[in-house]
């Protein structure tokens, strides 16, 4: 099972002040729009967002068909059969995707302390 591209998304509470840190650390904006708060971020492999406004805390993210230049693969695990996956092995989801459907979907998982986890198929 292949969970995709890997990224944090990061609950920030000053956009302008967190671009300013990340590209200090020598990141560059990859994507976004800054006028609807949120950024992507990259330094080699190394993906980040930064979200203003969004949501309460920090979210792993993981993209099924992408890699990681946001570009769709050939060959990826669908989020529907990561989902049926994980319920298989006893772990609960705080939301599913439509399982008849096909395409763009998510599902969302907490780990054991409580760190979100977002599978979000774009593709």
């Amino acid at each position: 099972m292949q969970l995709g591209s890997f990224s944090i998304s990061l609950a920030v509470k000053d956009l302008a002040a967190s671009k300013s840190f990340y590209t200090s650390l020598g990141f560059e904006v990859f994507h976004g729009d800054e006028e609807h708060n949120w950024l992507i971020m990259k330094n080699g492999d190394a993906v980040i967002g930064l979200f203003q406004g969004m949501f309460e805390s920090n979210i792993l993210t993981f993209n099924p068909g992408w890699d990681h230049n946001a570009q769709a693969l050939d060959s990826f695990t669908d989020v529907r059969d990561i989902q049926k996956h994980l319920k298989e092995q006893g772990i609960a989801l705080v939301s599913e995707a439509d399982e008849s459907s096909s395409g763009p979907a998510s599902c969302i998982t907490m780990d054991p302390d409580g760190n979100t986890i977002l599978i979000d198929q774009h593709v």
